[in-house]
């Protein structure tokens, strides 16, 4: 069917913007009731009045009366998902990338007999390489080779060795944060340290093991305000009617550097650069 004779294209928009817009503002307002007469004497009253657009509206009387129902009032972010992170993150995706993680954990003889030794593991995204060569990402990383992992796993050797055996540093119930996304650390991963020196050890002798500088403004230690505690101040808890130990919160130990071992996904298995306790075979020989 044709158009009627001198259409007007603006009034009909007008007109159709008009009748879908007062929907949204009955539904917004829907608590004054289907029954409520246009009034400026209540706080809601007088919001539905002026979010209400009318006949006689120009264009600009319809766009403040927009503005004021979705970016003033709200309605515009109604019913939206719930993201987490910033909208301002720039971080750089991080898939794949390999991933190089360090696992430290309690010598035996420093285990106490009724708990399962310490065990935690630090990882960094290698940013200069990728897992796999012509990846569908059209990433133009360099695919990782044995050789660039041979030459990581002696610079883990360099600095996680000493005197024949992994260093040591202290577990607690601090929490230090140390991000650099363009570099691999990505935000929201953190180690359990007793002191920042700890922390700062670690975290420079991964950033050289990767070759990236590493820089203290990056690293943020957070002090809880509860204390490490142990089996004996852990406390028990009844279940069932027995009398169970709590686990410990964050306790203190001292750990020791085991084994690295670098994750290209899960096409294959992970790839050992050096293991101090000679279950898997490295790229380098230790001791």
């Amino acid at each position: 069917m044709a158009l009627p004779e001198n259409f007007g294209s603006f009034e009909h928009l007008q007109n159709v913007y008009r009748q879908q817009f007062n929907r949204q503002v009955r539904n917004y307002f829907q608590d004054l009731g289907e029954t409520w007469e246009p009034e400026v004497n209540t706080p809601r009253g007088s919001l539905r009045v002026a979010c209400t657009m009318t006949d006689e509206d120009s264009a600009l009387v319809m766009e403040l009366r927009h503005r004021l129902l979705y970016d003033v009032l709200g309605y515009g972010r109604s019913d939206l998902a719930v993201v987490y992170g910033s909208r301002f993150d720039t971080s750089p995706p991080v898939a794949g990338h390999p991933q190089l993680f360090l696992v430290f954990s309690q010598d035996a003889a420093a285990t106490p007999i009724e708990e399962p030794s310490i065990v935690h593991e630090k990882s960094v995204r290698l940013m200069k390489f990728s897992c796999a060569a012509g990846d569908d990402d059209g990433s133009s990383d360099t695919a990782i080779t044995k050789a660039n992992m041979t030459e990581i796993a002696n610079e883990i050797k360099a600095n996680f060795i000493s005197s024949s055996r992994g260093i040591t540093y202290t577990c607690g119930n601090k929490s230090a944060s140390y991000t650099d996304p363009e570099n691999g650390f990505a935000k929201g991963n953190y180690m359990l340290v007793n002191s920042r020196a700890d922390a700062t050890e670690i975290y420079q002798k991964l950033c050289n093991v990767i070759d990236v500088p590493f820089k203290t403004e990056k690293l943020i230690v957070n002090d809880p305000d509860k204390a490490s505690t142990t089996t004996a101040t852990a406390g028990t808890v009844t279940i069932l009617g027995k009398q169970r130990k709590k686990r410990r919160y964050r306790p203190v130990a001292i750990l020791r550097f085991r084994s690295a071992y670098i994750s290209l996904g899960t096409l294959i298995p992970p790839i050992f650069l050096i293991d101090t306790t000679m279950r898997n075979k490295g790229l380098v020989s230790y001791p």
